[in-house]
């Protein structure tokens, strides 16, 4: 099947089918620098955006839905070095490294989602035909109708295949430590995940800047979720930042009561679905006291998050034990490179510190989940002992505007 038959499918498919109704997508860039490559129009592909480092951004429209995604990397008239993110800048591909004349395949998943809801039955309760989105949303690549790749480094990509895929999904509902952030310098944990496990498991992150555990559900997030999950799939709920909040009265969850009746509202609507529930405490804030330790600020949370997690027999991942652990081995000289804003902001991660708290979530899994075990592709991690930033560069993404995320 052609290129231009195929998309004209999958466009058909945006508006009216699934993603299981798009036929294969085969598209052939060897040879091509950005410059030659066609430019992105609604309805096709081409390149969206391009960057005078030699990045660029390649968009094909598509259904939401669940797809593998099949690069050719390398070119025969010189060497590259290609790392690979998709969407809001989820990471998949770091640093592949090409010699001249040198081809290499590289496989994973990608899941794809617009905003829509299904329609509901006559009669029953009206919420809106969509998610909430607000302008941050809108300008980010997560909620349109199209999957977009960010080509970074010395990128060199002889072609793109895109085909439907069906496999588990690992559903991320949470704020902004955990949400797709659009623009440098913040990112998160969530955005790292996906280059830390195989081809056999596909991230779906729904996590919003500045969200709680109530809002997630009134925007319609969690109506979302509900509706894209199927049994076998897994959901990691992570909140606290923002829920603590008593001067956002609307949201504020107390957490001897409120805040873990909410978790276990969560855990029950997955357990009612098949879903297997998996409970994450949050990263801890980075501020140092006189002697050089980590000030608790989510106690009382991360202990709820504990307790509920031991009462329901739900998976435990307790990222606010290992963020702590990490701030304090890299110290107070240090740490700050591990946090956006060259440390100004000491609750959004720099590309280094997501990549660092996205491995201690990854090690977890490993040791505490075991049908996950087998799909992450992470090396051996220490959160005592985190490699340095200088041994973990990560390409920076194309320079888009900058918005500092909600939430703090």
């Amino acid at each position: 099947m052609s290129l231009t038959t195929a998309l004209a499918l999958a466009l058909a498919s945006v508006t009216g089918g699934a993603a299981s109704d798009v036929p294969a997508i085969q598209i052939n860039l060897a040879g091509k620098t950005p410059e030659q490559m066609p430019a992105y129009r609604p309805g096709g592909s081409g390149v969206e955006r391009r960057d005078p480092s030699g990045g660029f951004l390649y968009s094909v429209a598509l259904p939401e839905g669940i797809y593998r995604v099949t690069l050719t990397l390398g070119d025969k008239r010189s060497a590259g070095n290609t790392t690979v993110k998709a969407e809001s800048r989820r990471l998949f591909l770091r640093d592949v490294a090409t010699r001249r004349g040198q081809t290499v395949t590289r496989t994973f998943l990608v899941d794809v989602r617009d905003a829509h809801l299904p329609a509901q039955p006559a009669g029953a309760p009206r919420f809106g035909q969509t998610v909430l989105l607000d302008e941050r949303d809108l300008a980010s690549f997560s909620w349109d109708d199209k999957l977009t790749f960010e080509f970074l480094g010395q990128p060199r990509v002889s072609a793109i295949r895109i085909e439907p895929a069906q496999a588990p999904r690992l559903f991320l509902a949470g704020d902004s430590t955990v949400a797709d952030q659009y623009t440098e310098p913040f990112t998160s944990w969530g955005q790292m995940l996906p280059a830390m496990l195989d081809d056999h498991v596909a991230v779906a992150n729904h996590a919003k800047s500045g969200a709680t555990l109530k809002s997630f559900i009134a925007q319609l997030r969690f109506t979302k979720v509900l509706t894209q999950v199927r049994a076998g799939d897994w959901l990691f709920i992570q909140f606290g930042h923002n829920d603590q909040k008593a001067e956002w009265p609307m949201t504020y969850l107390d957490p001897e009561l409120t805040y873990p009746a909410y978790l276990r509202s969560y855990i029950a609507e997955a357990r009612r679905r098949g879903v297997h529930p998996v409970l994450v405490t949050s990263p801890e804030r980075r501020n140092f006291d006189a002697a050089g330790k980590i000030k608790d600020t989510l106690g009382a949370y991360a202990a709820a998050v504990r307790k509920v997690a031991a009462e329901e027999n739900v998976p435990l991942i307790d990222l606010n034990r290992d963020s702590i652990a990490i701030m304090q081995a890299l110290g107070p000289a240090v740490s700050p490179r591990a946090f956006a804003e060259d440390g100004k902001d000491k609750t959004h991660n720099s590309n280094y510190g997501a990549w660092l708290f996205a491995s201690a979530i990854a090690r977890q899994v490993r040791e505490k989940i075991p049908e996950l075990a087998p799909y992450v592709t992470l090396g051996d991690f220490d959160p005592a002992h985190p490699p340095l930033p200088d041994a973990m560069p990560i390409a920076p993404s194309i320079p888009l505007e900058e918005s500092k995320p909600e939430g703090s």
